[in-house]
């Protein structure tokens, strides 16, 4: 018999507004129903509220999830950076540190720097009564099963490092570890394409990544690797040395560090997908053409991924994402697929910017600590 936490994901997934509503897809007794929503009313849980006058009936009050039940940590590792926010569970950003530690410092150091920055924010920030759990992004992939890095090609020190462990034991609250495109690409989905029944998010950075949003869930492969595209090999660039080792990958090709190591030899002293990033914000013309160039490299990859997927929108995110970037991508992509599978396809930039993971890292912890069945058990039900 559905319980309390089946009422509410039907509330969250915006099924069921009125009580009158549960009690139609449910299919449980008034009384059943009264009991579940007063069960999720006292437990914070939902509100009601408003009205709403159904046709030839009275005024009836509208259930809706409390995004203010807690909040969340939200923890994005980069190649350059580290970024710890606080946000409601809607995934709007509260409170937010930016952390002068890279994921090449480490896992000991760069996660005790996000916990600290953690209890920090909480004790700065007003309204914090409850901490719902936190996610927390790296930038490679990650086990679905242990939430641990498995075999990160640009994390040296990381491969399988208890990541959750570490952050539970400093903070005693659930811990989720997500790839950082994946966690963008549900952000964006969540966000921008709310009706998006396929999203491809190809982030462009100092690397490479892609995630891979399906019936508005998240998919992560078998082993966390899928959307892995930036070590796929590029036919002819055999000379091109990747981070993870190996000759010929797409982000050794075109990602921010190949295109600053452009710019240098042009003169252009650049050292970072930052540095790209700051000449195409002052117009550069060297700029927008090596970027617009990866673009094309990054089409031809991502045409193979769209002719697998046909997802209805693939979206460009990260810091090298841009009018340029997104040109060279559009040239090569429909010139490699069939009208088919780009008939009905929107390609764009990210709405979210450097939020988008913020956001499906929140919105990934929610699903998880909301789901009916957590919520049933917390109920006892």
């Amino acid at each position: 018999m559905p319980g309390p936490g089946d009422v509410l994901e039907l509330i969250r997934d915006r099924q069921a507004l009125t009580r009158s509503e549960v009690l139609e897809l449910t299919g449980l007794s008034r009384m059943t129903v009264s009991t579940r929503i007063d069960a999720l009313l006292d437990a914070g849980l939902i509100v009601e509220k408003g009205t709403e006058r159904e046709t030839g009936g009275r005024p009836s009050r509208r259930l809706t999830f409390n995004d203010a039940h807690a909040t969340m940590i939200a923890a994005t590792v980069d190649t350059t950076h580290t970024s710890v926010a606080l946000t409601d569970l809607a995934g709007r950003i509260l409170a937010a540190d930016r952390i002068e530690v890279a994921v090449a410092d480490g896992p000991d150091r760069t996660l005790n720097e996000i916990a600290a920055h953690a209890r920090d924010l909480i004790q700065r920030t007003d309204g914090v009564d409850r901490v719902g759990g936190i996610g927390i992004s790296v930038p490679g992939p990650v086990d679905p099963d242990t939430g641990r890095p498995s075999q990160p090609p640009i994390m040296p020190g990381w491969d399988a490092y208890p990541i959750p462990e570490h952050l539970n034991d400093a903070l005693g609250v659930p811990v989720l570890v997500a790839n950082d495109a994946d966690a963008a690409a549900l952000g964006e989905q969540r966000s921008a394409h709310p009706n998006s029944r396929s999203l491809c998010f190809i982030k462009v950075s100092s690397g490479i990544g892609g995630g891979i949003v399906l019936g508005g869930q998240v998919y992560r492969g078998t082993d966390g690797g899928a959307g892995d595209i930036g070590h796929i090999k590029i036919v002819g660039r055999s000379d091109m040395l990747c981070q993870c080792g190996a000759y010929g990958c797409l982000a050794a090709v075109a990602s921010g560090r190949a295109i600053a190591r452009a710019l240098t030899d042009l003169g252009k002293p650049a050292t970072s997908e930052s540095d790209v990033g700051e000449y195409l914000a002052a117009g550069d013309t060297d700029a927008a053409r090596l970027t617009q160039d990866a673009g094309r490299v990054i089409g031809e990859v991502v045409a193979t991924v769209v002719s697998l997927l046909n997802p209805a929108e693939v979206v460009l995110g990260g810091r090298l994402a841009s009018a340029p970037l997104l040109a060279g991508v559009r040239e090569t992509l429909y010139l490699r697929s069939l009208p088919r599978a780009t008939r009905h396809l929107t390609i764009s930039q990210s709405t979210l910017g450097e939020h988008a993971a913020t956001v499906g890292l929140a919105a990934l912890v929610v699903d998880r600590e909301y789901s009916a069945d957590a919520v049933n058990a917390a109920l006892g039900r």
